[in-house]
């Protein structure tokens, strides 16, 4: 039997609309995937200078010591701080570094920050590691932090998952195991990383941020964000960034070189000792050293004389 021309083409036609109507539901299908697997590599992303690239991905870590004056139970302590930073592969599901780049990792800037100082007869041990990710401007993908000290010892980590995730040990009541989640904002901690990144990506103005797990760990404060006013103020050779915690009575200064690599020279923080306390004690810590090394390698006995050439005993 034979069918009118028209017929066929009508058929045809038909045909073809339902096909690609077909193909653009697949093709919209794959696309929202992609989205939502990859929501968070799709912030912004950062052009890389060769400047950039020279300096942190050449095999080596960036070392600075600091002469530190802590305020702790209303006195400063005299001690010592020390920041590394370094680049390495980051695997972002597991939330570890990785032992080789693949198609799953990220490039992270590492910072480890210590402190050394002594209360009277007994020392602290206070360390924060911060894993930022490079290509793209989002939040910190890991925050892990620690206190030693004679009474005891505190740990607190954050995992950027869809949320922040965070749990927290500590030997005092009340604060001895916990985990809960909190909404993703500004960090504290990750703001060292985006200073070394790229300064102008620093929040100003009214912000939201999460404390400094070091202050809310010695100062007992549950974790939380909390209104703040952050400002920068470009220099010549220095360049200050502070962000001021009204509700907190706390405030920190970064002051670093103006010019790339933005190296922190030495930074300030003011707490109050006591919320109803006129007492304001600060905090410093300037730079005495500072030296690029593969420090990882450099484990034996005879490489203890690198300590010597940052001032560290």
């Amino acid at each position: 039997m034979k069918y009118p021309f028209f017929v066929v083409l009508l058929t045809l036609v038909t045909l073809s609309l339902l096909l690609g109507c077909k193909n653009k539901e697949n093709d919209s299908s794959l696309s929202g995937s992609t989205t939502h697997k990859t929501e968070e590599q799709q912030e912004k992303r950062r052009t890389l200078t060769d400047a950039f690239k020279e300096y942190w991905f050449s095999g080596v870590a960036e070392i600075t010591s600091y002469q530190l004056s802590q305020e702790r139970y209303g006195e400063l302590r005299e001690g010592t701080a020390v920041n590394i930073f370094v680049t390495e592969d980051f695997l972002p599901k597991a939330q570890v570094k990785a032992n080789s780049p693949s198609e799953e990792t990220l490039a992270v800037l590492k910072l480890n920050s210590t402190k050394n100082f002594v209360t009277g007869i007994y020392p602290y041990a206070i360390m924060t590691s911060v894993f930022s990710p490079i290509e793209t401007q989002g939040h910190a993908q890991k925050i892990s932090h620690s206190v030693q000290e004679w009474c005891g010892q505190v740990y607190m980590q954050l995992n950027n998952q869809k949320n922040f995730e965070i749990i927290s040990h500590s030997y005092f009541e009340g604060e001895a195991d916990q985990e809960f989640t909190l909404e993703r904002t500004w960090l504290e901690n990750e703001l060292w990383n985006i200073i070394r990144i790229n300064p102008e990506e620093l929040p100003t103005g009214d912000v939201s941020v999460i404390p400094a797990f070091e202050y809310l760990r010695l100062r007992h404060k549950e974790a939380a964000a909390h209104p703040a006013f952050a400002s920068l103020k470009q220099g010549d050779s220095l360049t200050s960034y502070t962000v001021n915690y009204p509700n907190l009575q706390r405030q920190i200064t970064w002051y670093f070189t103006s010019r790339f690599p933005y190296e922190i020279e030495k930074w300030e923080e003011t707490n109050a000792t006591d919320p109803n306390d006129t007492l304001r004690l600060k905090t410093t810590a300037v730079k005495m050293k500072r030296i690029r090394t593969p420090y990882w390698t450099q484990n034996r006995n005879k490489d203890q004389v690198l300590r010597d050439s940052l001032g560290l005993r």
